[in-house]
């Protein structure tokens, strides 16, 4: 079962359980004890994760030779980390932070259960392979989902979703670091600017819930114990210019540093052309090789951090630490590795520091000592660690969250007044520099401006029409159906209602209320009589495509009604529900409809043939399996024939999603020979009429995108696809592909399972009821030339019991295919409580070779969707199976 499902399982058995349990302030206060708990608990899973992998690699650099052990391991790790990012979370690249940020601010980033378990991970491999990168930052983002999976396990109101995101983001910092204060003000500060009631009370909760597990379970957040013991922090006036000048310093450095990271962020983009997993196992190449070349104190980034807060380092060592740490941290972060830049801001500031104290002891040395002056330079412990909050100060433009943070690291009061001045003067000089958030700044890099984006500062539905949310594929139903087929339609359908529709125009509505009110029924009628004509609503109320979708809320309010025709004219060209309102901000809100990182990007036609544009249409054959094309092409010269149409062959050629279609680097010498062969089998099938052929090859990021935008540039007729008969993909009825374009493409579709066996002299017809019955009939002229002797069974399946059977809807097709078709066609009225097992009988016990299944609307298609009638006739079924979706109305 998906997650999703999993999801909405979880809603519906206990979500409103819980609410009526609780109440909404002792509600709020159960769900902040969670999300500290669990807040808590996984930031104590990935400290102990990266110090067993961490330590494990450091261990093995002893035993074998560390040229080898250490480059391998941060190219490995790199790799692994990298692919778990791009495959099943690319939101979950970088520190995390800007993502839920913009969640925060209202865009749709997805925040859920699946990028919580791919940060922990990834980051695990990531630092414990030695990448220079931290671990407070995820774990920021990591609260921040685990907060927004339980806000959809438990149903909430958008405003209160983002609290409870705060509050996960909160616990995260403040298990990260084991400070609580700081993780609350960083979410205020950072995030909401938000001091009312309901924040506070959730952010102080969870974070003093997640610090306190993190303390009990992990221990010290920066591992600075033996500094605790020793220092002897303290304040004189002889200090005051030189933090000035750390503060100064800080601040230019700091501004340098973030800048480096957009520098390294624009390299990998443009210059490295490689995918994430590579981009990340090369900067983990080279963290490991600089790390070889230098003393065995580098292999551990933790006891590095200690060692040089310690302040106990000769200054040519920490001035080493500073130069290295400040270079692999620009390249690690600018490969898109998941890991934070917190840690390494404190180290930085931590070497910073270090080196302005002992510049300051040696001026004292130097001049105030000889001039008679008292000693009253602090000791570089308390530099190296006010160092630490004005170095973070610059980075994150946060100055109250990095006096806190390192203040609840030493609970020293004597940091206080350093820390303040350093941080302050750092903020401002690094705001000066480049003014605006850090965060900020990394989002509108991904193509996020939060201070410029409609969807925040306008609302999401201020430039929604119609047409955006509609259904473009609608079951529609004749004025003249009698109420017996009517129903017959309701019971097939989970649809309520239905537009009725006569000759392409809209002539009224019907639902299952108008169905069972006798009042709307002639009187002294009998109902078998009786049709829609006379108990549907005429003239309904409807919008246009271009109607606001202020005004489509307006009227569904305003007359009560569920669903509204979408109309140009009196033509139908869709509908629009509550169902598909709810459902679109429910999407917006969890971040489902978009994605943080790369994003998909039109496919790129690198390769294409032409020939003379004589036919009446063109025909579609996407071709990817060499052993299925000819029998595909078989099938697609018989129909091109029938309808005089071109064929249009297209291989499409996946590129990631990291790189440009339109800029990556591909062989295409095995698909130009896949084309060309292609060309022969379909020149040689074509006999009685030369069939124009087309060929192209695009590359893409996804395979459905480039066939549906093949298939309104090249204005194609008609789509013939394999189908492999099933698909275990969670939510999908045919597979991923087949699915999307079944959805989306305006113009007919086939679908065809292929059996070992290629034969098509039986063929097998099954009738439906209803008005959507004659599209498999109308596909069967052309592909019963592909016989010299076929044979044509047509059977309609009843319920067991039926006494008297309609045959009408056999009688009537075999009239019409009397007329086209020169060979034995039979009627085979059969019963079965299950279609598809009726059907598979069938086909088995007359040997048939081919199963055409025929739905000219996807309403009729879902309806066999529920049953999953097509999969199980396919998996059921030695049969070829084709399954043909009529053509449906073009978008307005």
């Amino acid at each position: 079962m998906s997650l999703n499902a999993l999801t909405r399982q979880f809603q519906r058995l206990f979500g409103s359980k819980f609410q009526r349990l609780f109440g909404s302030k002792r509600l709020a206060i159960f769900e902040a004890c969670v999300i500290g708990l669990v807040s808590g608990l996984a930031a104590v899973l990935l400290k102990q994760g990266v110090g067993l992998v961490g330590g494990w690699r450091v261990q093995l650099s002893y035993q074998l030779p560390a040229w080898f052990v250490l480059p391998v391991i941060g190219l490995t790790g790199g790799w692994l980390a990298g692919w778990l990012v791009e495959r099943f979370a690319p939101e979950a690249a970088g520190s995390g932070i800007p993502q839920v940020k913009a969640a925060l601010a209202n865009v749709p980033i997805p925040l859920n259960m699946r990028v919580a378990i791919v940060k922990l991970v990834s980051v695990i491999l990531v630092l414990g392979s030695g990448l220079n990168l931290g671990r407070q930052g995820p774990t920021v983002q990591v609260g921040a989902a685990l907060a927004g999976q339980l806000s959809q396990w438990i149903p909430t109101s958008p405003e209160y979703r983002r609290q409870l995101i705060a509050a996960g983001a909160a616990a995260g910092l403040a298990a990260g670091f084991n400070a609580p204060i700081a993780g609350v003000l960083f979410v205020v500060e950072e995030f909401l600017q938000d001091f009312s009631g309901l924040t506070l009370g959730t952010a102080i909760l969870a974070s003093f819930i997640g610090a306190v597990v993190s303390r009990l379970l992990g221990g010290q957040g920066l591992s600075l114990d033996p500094i605790m013991t020793e220092i002897n922090a303290r304040f004189s006036l002889q200090d005051v210019p030189f933090f000035l000048i750390l503060g100064l310093l800080a601040g230019l450095l700091g501004a340098l540093f973030s800048r480096g990271i957009f520098v390294g962020l624009a390299f990998n983009r443009h210059v490295v052309r490689l995918s994430l997993p590579w981009k990340v196992a090369l900067a983990g190449l080279v963290s490991g090789g600089v790390v070889m070349l230098l003393p065995a104190t580098f292999r551990d980034s933790t006891g590095l951090q200690s060692f040089v807060s310690a302040g106990e380092a000769a200054w040519q060592v920490t001035l080493l630490v500073f130069v290295v740490q400040f270079v692999l941290t620009l390249i690690a972060y600018g490969s898109g590795a998941p890991g934070g830049i917190f840690a390494p801001s404190l180290v930085l500031g931590a070497s910073l520091g270090h080196l302005v104290g002992l510049s300051a002891q040696t001026l004292e040395t130097w001049l105030g000592l000889p001039l008679g002056l008292p000693a009253g330079i602090s000791p570089t412990t308390t530099y190296a660690l006010a160092g630490m909050g004005a170095f973070f100060s610059a980075v994150t433009r946060g100055p109250i969250t990095a006096i806190v943070i390192v203040f609840e690291i030493t609970t020293d009061f004597n940091l206080v007044l350093p820390l303040m001045i350093g941080s302050v003067i750092a903020y401002l000089i690094a705001d000066k520099a480049a003014s605006g958030s850090f965060y900020n700044q990394l989002l509108a890099w991904n193509g996020i401006h939060l201070d410029k984006d409609p969807i925040v500062t306008q609302g999401p539905w201020a430039e929604l029409t119609a047409a955006t949310l509609m259904q473009r594929r609608v079951e529609t139903l004749s004025s003249q159906m009698t109420l017996g087929e009517a129903m017959q339609a309701f019971s097939r359908s989970h649809h309520r209602g239905f537009p009725v529709v006569d000759e392409n125009k809209l002539v009224g509505i019907v639902t299952q209320t108008d169905l069972a009110d006798p009042s709307r029924y002639p009187a002294n009628t009998d109902t078998d009589l009786v049709t829609l004509a006379d108990i549907m609503t005429p003239q309904p109320v409807t919008v246009s495509p271009k109607d606001p979708l202020n005004h489509v809320l307006y009227l569904l309010n305003r007359f009560k009604l569920s669903r509204l025709p979408v109309t140009e004219g009196q033509k139908l060209v869709g509908i629009i529900t509550r169902a598909d309102i709810i459902r679109a901000e429910s999407d917006r809100i969890t971040g489902e409809t978009q994605q943080f990182g790369p994003r998909p990007e039109p496919s790129y036609g690198v390769y294409q043939t032409r020939s003379p544009a004589v036919g009446k249409g063109r025909l579609l054959v996407p071709l990817s399996n060499p052993q299925t094309a000819p029998a595909l092409l078989k099938l697609a010269v018989a129909i091109a024939q029938a309808h005089h149409y071109e064929l249009e062959c297209l291989q499409v050629i996946k590129v990631p999603r990291s790189q440009s279609p339109a800029e990556a680097a591909v062989r295409t010498t095995t698909s130009r020979r896949l084309l060309r062969q292609a060309e022969q089998w379909i020149q040689a099938s074509a006999q009685e009429w030369p069939i124009p052929v087309h060929t192209q090859i695009r590359l893409a990021h996804d395979a459905a995108q480039a066939m549906l935008e093949t298939i309104q540039e090249r204005h194609i007729d008609l789509v013939l696809m394999g189908w492999k008969g099933n698909t275990t993909t969670p939510g999908r009825v045919f597979g991923n592909v087949v699915d999307t374009v079944i959805r989306q493409a305006a113009c007919e579709v086939i679908l065809v399972k292929l059996s070992d066996m290629e034969l098509f002299d039986r063929w097998l017809v099954p009738i439906a009821g209803g008005p959507n019955s004659q599209q498999g009939l109308k596909l069967l002229p052309a592909l019963t030339n592909l016989s010299d002797s076929p044979a044509v069974r047509l059977c309609q399946v009843f319920e067991p019991g039926a006494e008297a059977l309609d045959v009408t809807l056999l009688q009537q097709a075999i009239a019409q295919l009397n007329h086209e078709i020169d060979c034995p066609i039979m009627a085979h009225p059969i019963w079965g409580n299950s279609v598809s097992e009726a059907v598979v009988k069938l086909a088995s016990k007359e040997n048939c070779d081919v199963i055409v299944l025929g739905a000219s609307r996807e309403g009729l298609l879902q309806q066999a969707i529920k049953g999953n009638i097509p999969e199980a006739i396919a998996r059921n079924s030695d049969c070829t199976v084709i399954l043909v979706r009529g053509v449906i109305s073009p978008n307005p």
